[in-house]
């Protein structure tokens, strides 16, 4: 009984901890909704409002006629969705393939996918941008929104450490019995993945539903905008459209958190998955 006092104790001190965190962080969320109901000049108001108002319907129409945001929207979950499919694949193959074989320069191989985490993006960006928009001419097409970014050095170290906790012999066994190797990776190692996998699939989908600056440089018509380009272009040398700014990010950012609430149960699991050898 005592002991079940003081972990009460301790749950209700953590809790009384906590709570003022999740209240900071949850503010500028609260207030993102707010403004998104608000036109500019109730934006720019003196007081504070923290209730929402009246406008968001307005905004939205405002934004829908600027940008075509929901076509843009439509283009980013298309982008996303391919990305993050094709992207998992990618870094689990290569995963599979350092955790599981050996061969002549592996230690190099894994030397050099650590050594691109520590490489700022806007370093690959341009000479990236420059093959692909002018060796290979493929500028404002889906297959320069989506495969360029598709390698993932984090996601292949992430995967690779998923299958190293795997135990050896249950591969060894299939591979005793004949099983062929593509066999094995697609219907033993995937399998028993599936958590990390899907913490992955949501860092990727996240990723690509942010990613601003390349969707940015490679496509020029407005019609293959992506949502975070769409909003950007509502930041003008004159003129700053903060309500339809506002709403667009509310309607970006909603869909995301009901995402994660609902599926932060297999990110936790995939995220200690690939954290404990």
């Amino acid at each position: 009984m005592k002991k079940s006092s003081t972990e009460l104790k301790r749950s209700i001190l953590l809790h009384g901890a906590m709570a003022p965190l999740a209240l900071i962080w949850l503010f500028p969320l609260w207030m993102m909704l707010v403004f998104s109901t608000m036109d500019d000049n109730g934006i720019f108001s003196p007081g504070i409002n923290l209730a929402p108002s009246t406008h968001f319907a307005a905004n939205f129409a405002a934004l829908e006629a600027d940008t075509g945001f929901v076509r843009a929207t439509t283009i980013s979950v298309l982008v996303a969705i391919a990305y993050t499919l094709l992207s998992v694949a990618l870094t689990s193959m290569a995963g599979w393939a350092l955790a599981s074989y050996r061969f002549v320069g592996k230690r190099t191989v894994l030397t050099t996918i650590l050594g691109t985490l520590t490489l700022p993006y806007f370093v690959v960006v341009i000479p990236q941008f420059v093959m692909v928009a002018r060796d290979f001419h493929l500028d404002n097409t889906w297959f320069a929104l989506i495969v360029p970014p598709l390698f993932n050095s984090l996601g292949v170290l992430f995967m690779r450490q998923s299958f190293l906790m795997m135990p050896g012999e249950l591969f060894d066994s299939a591979r005793v019995e004949g099983v062929k190797e593509w066999r094995i990776f697609l219907f033993v190692a995937m399998p028993l993945a599936r958590p990390t996998l899907a913490a992955l699939s949501i860092i990727l989908f996240l990723h690509s539903w942010n990613n601003y600056l390349w969707p940015l440089l490679i496509n020029s018509r407005p019609e293959m905008m992506t949502a975070p380009v769409a909003l950007g272009s509502l930041i003008g040398l004159t003129k700053v459209s903060w309500g339809g700014i506002m709403t667009g990010a509310v309607l970006l950012t909603a869909p995301m958190l009901v995402v994660f609430l609902l599926l932060q149960r297999h990110f936790v699991a995939g995220i200690a998955a690939g954290a404990i050898k």
